[in-house]
């Protein structure tokens, strides 16, 4: 005779737990199942490497699947303008040295340049000074010590003339005509003169003194300068004369009246 199970509320509560439980059972072999099949293709399709890191994460594959995700770590940029900063300002000193060392060689270039340009100046000034020395005692060892004091017609000589003494000589010639001293020297006196109308008295070095009467003009004033041919003058008739003519006269050192034909002889010049 069959025997009949006790049937109940405790009796389906068991049947309930006891049916729930194979049900897990089955789930969890489905479920590693799964895994390994998973895990078996994802072996053959990464590198020796790779195949590290799933099976130590799967020594517990339950906890595995249950466990809370990882929130994802942020990468954060590296602020890389301080960096920058610093490179810039590294180039821009560079830059400066350079420049600054260009300068340096410019300017020395230019001193250089501007102390040959100098030098250069100086050489030639000092050729010119040279040359224009050279000329000129050139010029002056060629210039006459003793000249004419006028040119014309030889019209009265020195000495006793119509019961009186003539002085000096005469050389006639059209007003306007130009005296010159007969050396070197330096104007003593230029102005009117009682007899002589205008004169101008020239001394010279060894203190002779050469008188020019009778002029028209004056061209030097008193205390200059001349030298033997310069224009001092020009002939007139002013004064106590009888036409146009030079009186001239030389007063030797002491005052005394010399012929001035002789005077002017012993120096190589001719009336």
């Amino acid at each position: 005779m069959a025997r009949h199970r006790a049937k109940g509320p405790l009796v389906d509560v068991i049947t309930r737990v006891d049916l729930d439980r194979k049900k897990a059972v089955a789930a969890v072999v489905a479920a590693g199942a799964l895994a390994g099949a998973g895990f078996a293709q994802a072996m053959t399709t990464v590198s020796p490497v790779d195949r590290i890191v799933p099976i130590a994460a799967t020594k517990n594959l339950a906890a595995a699947m249950t466990a809370q995700p990882q929130e994802p770590q942020t990468i954060h940029s590296l602020d890389t303008s301080a960096e920058t900063r610093k490179l810039l300002q590294a180039e821009q000193i560079q830059a400066q040295f350079h420049v600054r060392e260009a300068l340096r060689s410019a300017e020395g270039a230019y001193a250089k340049r501007q102390e040959a340009e100098q030098a250069r100046v100086a050489a030639e000034q000092a050729r010119i000074a040279a040359e224009r020395a050279r000329i000129a005692a050139e010029e002056e060892a060629k210039r006459p010590q003793c000249v004419r004091p006028a040119e014309g017609s030889f019209t009265s000589g020195f000495g006793a003339r119509w019961g009186t003494s003539h002085n000096g000589v005469d050389i006639a010639n059209a007003i306007g005509t130009p005296i010159v001293a007969v050396m070197d020297g330096t104007v003593v006196e230029a102005g009117p003169a009682s007899g002589f109308g205008l004169w101008v008295r020239v001394q010279h070095a060894d203190g002779t003194i050469t008188v020019y009467g009778h002029m028209n003009t004056i061209d030097v004033p008193q205390g200059a300068a001349v030298k033997a041919g310069q224009q001092i003058a020009t002939i007139g008739n002013r004064g106590q004369s009888t036409g146009p003519h030079l009186h001239f006269e030389v007063w030797a050192d002491g005052g005394q009246k010399v012929n001035p034909v002789g005077w002017l002889a012993a120096r190589g010049v001719t009336l």
